[in-house]
């Protein structure tokens, strides 16, 4: 296997994530404690973990918890649940595991780096970007044009990181029997489903919507459980999931026993959860209105139509890049710029920049951003 590229977005974190005082660009909502998931809890999820041994689990994942994952789903069964460390370790594998030298891909752009990365380690990559004049449109026709006989997978993510963006049903369906009538399979990134601006525009899910589909998800961004590092693929081909099981042995082998159990206690949680996460969000997307209301001049605002995540337009003199830098090293505000999300697929916009929406408290951060652009008038 070819050697990948620095992983732009972990590389930049690495250096700020942790030393930034004011974290404007987080991809997940706002966390809680052990205790206040454990406050959660029914009878046998205290009981379980009360009890819990800490030997090895199931490749497959704790059966209790693929039925959990797989009663979010409507025609999807624990059967067709196989669990991951996260969700990266899904995707690298799903990419590695399905995608041979000489096959071809089609990936959507603006995207998460390892969706085009490790499929350009193995073979050919068609990009097809999201359109921003258009609310970050998704062009099914483009992706129609790009399909090659040797293609084999196309690649998206909805609600999209790091637009925020979610396609129309009609739009989303016809993707999907697009690829099932060319025999292509389908994979989904759906970690952010869940947190949808309105929630009627919430997309069924597509290892629902066909057997040749792949649902990634995971308990970090829509549940805010990140540290639990628990993913998982839905897919109702049973030969795909036991090549993606024979892959899992080279990797994580299994996931660890606690984070299982306190998987199974968020799901069980869920609709709690995500209440919790959905309020977080519309506390918060007021106060960065205001803030960007008062700075028209210099951004190009909306906020997610799914998820925490969305990508304004700086429309400053001095450009995206200059501005987040001296941001972060100047206030301690950490946001992401444009420059994470390039790609060698299509054109990407180069006055973007990444705002996260889902942790409490932006108040400070946005204050101490606002200082800084008054200093620069």
């Amino acid at each position: 296997m070819p050697t990948l590229p620095d992983f732009r977005l972990e590389t930049y974190f690495s250096r700020w994530e942790f030393t930034a005082r004011h974290h404007l660009t987080a991809s997940d909502v706002q966390t809680m404690t052990v205790a206040e998931l454990l406050a959660l809890a029914d009878d046998d999820g205290r009981e379980r973990w009360g009890t819990l041994a800490l030997g090895y689990t199931e490749t497959y994942g704790l059966p209790a918890l693929r039925e959990e994952i797989a009663a979010t789903y409507t025609d999807v069964g624990p059967e067709d649940v196989l669990c991951f460390a996260g969700a990266e370790e899904g995707l690298y594998l799903a990419m590695r595991t399905l995608l041979e030298p000489g096959d071809h891909a089609v990936v959507i752009t603006p995207n998460y780096q390892a969706a085009e990365t490790i499929p350009l380690s193995i073979g050919e990559v068609s990009g097809v970007a999201l359109r921003p004049e258009d609310g970050w449109a998704l062009d099914v026709d483009e992706i129609e044009r790009q399909l090659r006989p040797t293609t084999r997978l196309v690649s998206v993510n909805f609600p999209n990181n790091p637009t925020g963006a979610v396609p129309d049903l009609e739009t989303w369906t016809r993707l999907v029997r697009l690829c099932e009538e060319r025999g292509v399979l389908l994979f989904s990134d759906e970690v952010y489903r869940g947190l949808e601006l309105d929630p009627p525009a919430t997309l069924p899910q597509a290892a629902d919507l066909s057997t040749s589909a792949l649902s990634l998800n995971v308990m970090s961004k829509a549940y805010g459980l990140p540290g639990l590092r628990v993913g998982w693929i839905a897919c109702r081909d049973p030969q795909i999931l036991r090549r993606l099981e024979r892959a899992k042995h080279y990797t994580s082998i299994c996931n660890s026993a606690p984070s299982e159990v306190l998987a199974l206690i968020g799901l069980r949680a869920r609709d709690a959860i995500l209440a919790r996460n959905r309020a977080v969000i519309a506390e918060n997307v007021p106060k960065f209105d205001a803030f960007f209301e008062n700075y028209q001049d210099l951004f190009d605002w909306a906020p997610p139509q799914g998820g925490c995540v969305c990508f304004p337009r700086y429309l400053g003199a001095d450009g995206v890049e200059a501005m987040c830098t001296e941001l972060v090293e100047q206030r301690g505000v950490l946001l992401l710029p444009a420059s994470i999300y390039r790609s060698d697929l299509t054109a990407t916009p180069e006055d973007r920049f990444r705002v996260g929406v889902g942790r409490r408290g932006p108040d400070e951060g946005l204050a101490a951003w606002a200082e800084f652009l008054e200093e620069r008038r």
